[in-house]
Formats: C-alpha cells, structure tokens, sequence
C-alpha cells in the first residue's frame, strides 16, 4: 500500500521527572534523552516498518537537527521525494517533560514545518496513494495549512477517491478550537483525544461530542481514552473498544497516539473493521510507549495479528527501498 502522509518531523528532548517544576524551579531528570520525533516523521516510520511504501511531507532547516530528526525516516526507507528545506527558519524542536504518573508539559516549536511551501505539492502523489494521513497540526497556520488543504482536494477529487485519516493533537485544537471543525469534520477516518474531541466541539461530555460531529456531517470517529482504550463511533454504532496491556513495561508515552493512528490506518487498509483496527492500534500504542522516544519501539506484524487475527494474512512484501536522494532543494520561507 502508499501512504502520503503529512505531518511534522522534529527532534524531541525528553526528560522523564519526579514531579513538573514550578516557576523558577530548577529539577534534575531521572531520565533525559534525545531522539527523533514528530507526529508525520513517527506515522511514516511506523507504516514503512510494517512494508508500505510511505512518501512523507515536511519542511525541516538546513542545521544539522534537520539530519537527525530525519534520521529513522531515512533508515525505513521513507521516499524524502516531498521533503523541503528551508534557508531560514530551524528544524523544529518539542522538549517534553514527564513525570512516572503521566503529568506532562510541552514547549513546542513550529519552525519550519509551519512553511511547508503548497508550490511543491504535486497532486498526482495523493492521486496514485492509497491513503492520505494528515496531522492536524498541519492544518492550524502558514503555507503548511494551505499544502494540507490542497492535498485533501486532491484526495476527494482523484478518479477514486483517496480515504482520508486526519489525527488531531491537543495543541493543535488549543490553538484552533472550533475553528478547526470545518476542515477536519470531511475525513473518512478522525481520530483524537476526549480533550480534543470536547475543545473541538465546545461540548462538556464524550457523548454530546459524538452527536455534534454526527450533525456536522462526519462519518467515522475514534476517541482515544487512555487506559480505558478507545471509542470508534459511526452514524450507526458506538463501540468502546478495551484498553492493551502490554508485557513490557510503560516508560514513555511520547508518539503513542501518532503510532495508534499509523496503525489504525494500515488496519483498515489491511482489510478490518473499525473495531478490528481499533484494537490493533490500542496495541501500537500501548507497545510504543514501552520505549524511550517516539520512533524507538518498531511494531511489527507479529505484534498486530496477535491481537487482529485477521490482519496475519496482510503483511505486505516489502515496499522496495528509495533511490537515495539529494539533499532536498532549499527554498525560502513563505
């Protein structure tokens, strides 16, 4: 299968803490580390592990972050064919920090990503994909909105029509709020938090959420809900779908849900349900977060049809290498 994906890639400094600091506080880490991230970079290098071929596009600096955090991307064999570079503005940087019972704070930087130029759009690559996955991320401000947007057009107008996954963040919809509505309410597949569901909405509760997307017009919703696992929604059914507990033990949450919704999307490509894919990617996210870093733990076929049965017989050959390429052109901020 082909996967477009667009989405941020970054580098993430994580610190793993006691407790958050208060203001002037200084802390010092139990854990602290440096690995490549990014909801776009984390999806593309879970979907080209499990065989597909996966075109990723994202704008990063012309620094040296900019190798690093493309450095998994590169190692899965991810097509860099829609990667730009940007002369001006940085790779993008997210330093997160977390403490042992799930408290988290994040300082996030745009930078480049934001810029993502819409001039190099092609729209025959989401034409011939078999899938578009957008991070709504990329859809709250800048040239990376503008590219996203076409690249939905382009998705619902091809010859036949390229479902669409849209994976919303809860900056995202801290930034947007109900604004965001229009634009993500059209996706085959949407998937978010309750936070984001409720933010998106302006609703107090999961259920009068649910039913505002049903009269917005929207077709298919998975909720994340932590360690209850997941709701998948549909004009006909609502199904909480259990929670995966995983052998290993939960050391890093970071890239969970980017993961999920990877493998969310392979599932229901591979041929299962909404239910069926819930359950598998409640298991990506959960295994995900037995790592350290976004992209470090690989989910592998073994470990979906442990739990889908049904997706044993959809591995995928897999997706031949990229031509290696350049370093992508450098093109001035928008």
């Amino acid at each position: 299968m082909k996967f477009y994906i667009i989405g941020d890639v970054t580098v993430d400094h994580l610190y793993h803490l006691e407790r958050l600091p208060e203001p002037g506080e200084e802390v010092t880490p139990q854990q602290a580390s440096m690995k490549p991230g990014g909801a776009g970079g984390t999806m593309s290098v879970t979907l080209a592990r499990l065989g597909h071929a996966v075109t990723l596009a994202a704008r990063v600096g012309d620094d040296p972050f900019a190798e690093y955090a493309l450095s998994r991307v590169r190692e899965s064999g991810v097509s860099e064919a829609a990667i730009q570079r940007d002369a001006t503005l940085i790779t993008s940087t997210i330093t997160v920090m977390q403490t042992r019972d799930g408290e988290r704070a994040m300082i996030s930087d745009g930078a480049a990503n934001r810029q993502l130029d819409p001039a190099g759009f092609k729209k025959k690559d989401v034409e011939g994909a078999d899938a578009l996955i957008i991070n709504a991320y990329a859809l709250t401000e800048g040239p990376q909105r503008e590219y996203s947007l076409a690249a939905i057009e382009a998705a619902r107008g091809a010859k036949t029509p390229v479902p669409v996954f849209i994976d919303l963040g809860t900056g995202a919809v801290n930034k947007a709020g109900t604004s965001l509505l229009n634009d993500v309410v059209g996706a085959d597949y949407l998937m978010l938090n309750q936070h984001e569901l409720q933010a998106l909405t302006g609703t107090s509760s999961i259920s009068a959420a649910l039913a505002q997307l049903g009269k917005a017009g929207a077709q298919r919703v998975v909720v994340k809900v932590g360690k209850m696992g997941s709701i998948t929604w549909t004009p006909e059914d609502t199904e909480l779908v259990d929670a995966y507990r995983p052998a290993g033990k939960v050391v890093d949450s970071t890239g969970a849900g980017d993961t999920f919704t990877a493998v969310f999307a392979h599932a229901i490509l591979a041929g299962a349900g909404i239910g069926g894919a819930a359950r598998a990617a409640n298991a990506a996210g959960a295994l995900a977060a037995t790592g350290f870093g976004a992209q470090e733990r690989p989910i592998t076929h073994e470990d979906l049809s442990a739990i889908v049965p049904e997706l044993a017989a959809a591995a995928p050959s897999p997706a031949p290498a990229p031509a290696k390429t350049t370093r992508s052109r450098k093109t001035p901020a928008s």
